[in-house]
């Protein structure tokens, strides 16, 4: 049996059971009521038996139904799976790797591991899908993707696998019009504050959706806190500059460089127990990697274990 066969089938029973009504399934499908009769004849009289029960409504699959049905279905997923396969022996073949990131993180990130990896491959082509991290995951789960890089690797689907940098910090950028402003002190020492007393200042986040707000907005939940939020913004730079010109305070991973400037504003380390994160690259659990896929893995890692807590 073709793949288009077994998917015209799977279609023509899920119409059955849907409309349980011969001339409806066959009007949704656009062709006519007899031939929709004659295809679901044809094949119980090659199996020996009735797949779908005719005499009550609704329509149901009758238990050799049910096993013929499964059949089917696998052979969808299996072809899904060569379709799969076809696609990554063609892209190793074409040299073309499909990178999903969020165009905050690879602005800072990509330009740390991407220069050194196209050194090792200089005839590999990058594309980068910059999108939010919830439209990327699904693209790499669809293989739309042969990566993705993102924040946070506990949250990730199951079906995923990746490798992080380890924990990072967050940091805290105080300036002038905050309470908490100290005089010509750079770096306020960690434990200072509590950081529920940073969340109840004026403050300047990223927007709803990204790896950033996401923890943020649960330390607000676990403390309950009403924030006073000033401005929102996609770019993680914008949100720092804001803060470093005083409308108020921010916090960003500490892997964005803030230099030091205790005349305008203080730089306070959040407690890693608190708030931290994992900077990640992902693969589907079941793409075969490489030689050049790893290479592209222990690139991303080998700046990691640099900066890694």
């Amino acid at each position: 049996m073709s793949k288009l066969e077994s998917q015209d089938i799977l279609c023509y029973i899920d119409s059955l059971l849907k409309y349980s009504n011969y001339s409806r399934a066959a009007q949704s499908l656009y062709i006519s009521q007899p031939y929709l009769t004659k295809v679901i004849k044809k094949i119980e009289i090659e199996l020996g038996c009735e797949l779908i029960t005719r005499n009550k409504l609704p329509y149901r699959l009758t238990e050799q139904g049910k096993i013929y049905y499964q059949y089917l279905t696998s052979l969808e997923n299996s072809y899904a799976k060569l379709i799969r396969e076809i696609s990554y022996v063609s892209d190793v073949g074409n040299k073309v790797l499909r990178i999903g990131i969020l165009p905050s993180l690879g602005s800072y990130l990509t330009p740390l591991f991407l220069p050194a990896f196209v050194d090792l491959h200089p005839a590999c082509t990058i594309n980068l899908v910059e999108d939010l991290p919830e439209k990327n995951e699904k693209r790499l789960q669809n293989n739309e993707l042969d990566f993705w890089i993102g924040q946070n690797s506990s949250s990730i689907s199951p079906n995923l696998n990746a490798v992080s940098w380890g924990r990072h910090r967050y940091r805290a950028v105080i300036p002038r019009c905050c309470e908490l402003y100290q005089k010509h002190v750079a770096v306020i020492p960690e434990e200072t504050f509590d950081i529920s007393t940073i969340l109840n200042q004026r403050l300047i986040l990223t927007s709803k959706g990204s790896a950033i707000r996401k923890q943020i907005d649960q330390l607000l939940s676990v403390y309950k806190i009403q924030p006073q939020i000033v401005m929102e913004s996609n770019e993680i730079r914008t949100v720092l500059n804001l803060a470093q010109h005083n409308m108020g305070v921010t916090i960003v991973p500490e892997s964005v460089h803030i230099e030091e400037h205790a005349s305008e504003y203080n730089i306070y380390p959040l407690p890693i127990d608190k708030i931290s994160l994992d900077y990640f690259i992902a693969h589907h659990g079941e793409r075969k990697l490489t030689s050049v896929d790893h290479d592209l893995i222990h690139t991303f890692l080998n700046h990691g274990q640099q900066c890694a807590v």
